[in-house]
């Protein structure tokens, strides 16, 4: 029998194909366990004890769980994390139509994946539609998800690429275009994919003004191994994280501190967005907060000098294929516990006595933990932790699960990796 914590990261990872899903999911996980959503564009109105979230875009949420204590006494307690995964956009006008009566669709490339996962399996669409409101600045927004297998980026023959194997660029412009339909006149596929969205929103196709929509994998997460000690999914970064965040504020025990579970978007592409760790979202909304209760300036910077953050974004585990590729001393194994992720040149906002917290938080919590330390000949990325903390000056630890095959279409993690950060997590949220 599966762990409750799998179940229930299959059945987000599979509601969850793109950024929106993902939001929109989280939000009805909330609102199940009584959490209600204020409006950034409404005054705030907060008092002990209240659960509430509150979104940005549409791709990035904020959750809270108000403590009894005041916050300058007691600091903000957050754990973060992103929605966003590599995948393909797809652009507008996007249909082509080709010799045969093949059509395929437009699409470029969001944040880094590996391209060559993607052939050769049944993909879908999903993402956000924009439909005419009746206010021009006030349009409405739909999420889509398509069940069914629509596309496929199919390989070229080995025949035709003798040497595939041994090496093959890829343009993404040309080779990783998904074929669609089979048309007999090329006019069938003017506005094939608007058609599609408009008969599975049963909205008329002039009422669709614009869309967000993505390629995904239409293939469910899976665990395997002899003991399913491993979970098979695409957007294992960062979602799993995400999950791991949710599950652990639902279930944190602290009534004292404010809780908070910050989903960024935009991770992926630099977080450069106003939703992304980069802009100023989440600080305004703990200012706001702050001043709701009274407080003011000074009390918002005695609130920051005390709460702590622990930044979530996966790790890379040890390929036994690819030893040369890791730290000599530092081998983040799947199975082995949540990763402290240290960095010399500050990619992350580690250091010695944040990570110190964390792995105190792990004994706590029964759990083991690891090192992740880049080979000092391979340059890492930088995550939400040091992002954030050019807009809030507050303590951390990055940290992260290990993955295999991170932004391939299907990445793999450990069971037991998951459960133990929601432990570590839970802990966290229930000192």
């Amino acid at each position: 029998m599966k762990n409750q914590y799998i179940k229930s990261l299959m059945d987000f990872m599979d509601n969850s194909p793109c950024n929106f899903l993902a939001v929109e999911t989280i939000k009805k996980i909330l609102t199940s366990y009584g959490f209600t959503e204020k409006k950034l564009e409404n005054k705030f109105e907060v008092k002990s004890g209240d659960k509430f979230f509150v979104t940005k875009n549409d791709s990035a949420i904020f959750a809270f769980k108000i403590g009894k204590r005041p916050l300058y006494e007691t600091g903000f307690k957050v754990v973060s994390a992103h929605s966003d995964s590599p995948c393909f956009r797809i652009k507008p006008n996007a249909e082509i139509a080709g010799e045969g009566g093949i059509v395929r669709l437009n699409t470029e490339v969001y944040g880094g994946p590996i391209l060559y996962t993607w052939f050769d399996r049944p993909l879908s669409v999903a993402g956000r539609v924009i439909l005419k409101g009746n206010d021009d600045l006030q349009p409405i927004t739909r999420t889509i998800k398509i069940d069914r297998p629509l596309m496929c980026i199919s390989h070229l023959a080995i025949h035709f690429n003798r040497a595939v194997n041994e090496g093959n660029p890829l343009s993404k412009q040309r080779d990783m275009l998904p074929i669609i339909a089979k048309v007999n006149d090329k006019f069938e596929a003017d506005n094939m994919l608007l058609k599609l969205v408009a008969k599975n929103l049963k909205v008329k196709i002039e009422d669709i003004i614009d869309f967000d929509l993505m390629l995904y994998d239409i293939q469910p997460a899976c665990t395997f191994g002899l003991n399913d000690e491993f979970i098979s999914c695409g957007r294992l970064d960062d979602l799993s994280m995400a999950h791991a965040a949710i599950t652990s504020l639902i279930e944190g025990k602290d009534e004292d501190a404010t809780c908070v579970a910050a989903i960024f978007d935009n991770e992926e592409t630099g977080s450069g967005t106003k939703q992304g760790a980069g802009s100023p979202v989440l600080s305004n909304i703990m200012q706001r907060i702050v001043l709701a209760q009274g407080g003011d300036f000074d009390t918002f910077s005695q609130a920051i000098a005390r709460s702590f953050m622990i930044s979530a974004d996966n790790a890379h585990a040890f390929h036994p294929n690819y030893s040369s590729k890791y730290d000599p001393t530092n081998h983040p194994a799947l199975g082995g516990g949540p990763c402290i992720k240290i960095n010399a040149n500050c990619k992350y906002m580690s250091d010695a006595h944040s990570a110190a917290i964390f792995k105190s938080l792990c004994i706590g919590a029964d759990s083991p933990y690891q090192y992740f330390v880049n080979h000092s000949d391979v340059a890492g990325g930088s995550t939400l932790g040091n992002i954030l903390t050019k807009q809030i000056d507050i303590e951390g630890v990055d940290v992260g699960n290990p993955l295999l095959a991170m932004h391939s279409v299907r990445e793999t993690a450990s069971t037991s990796d998951h459960i133990n950060m929601i432990k570590v997590m839970t802990k966290f949220f229930s000192n």
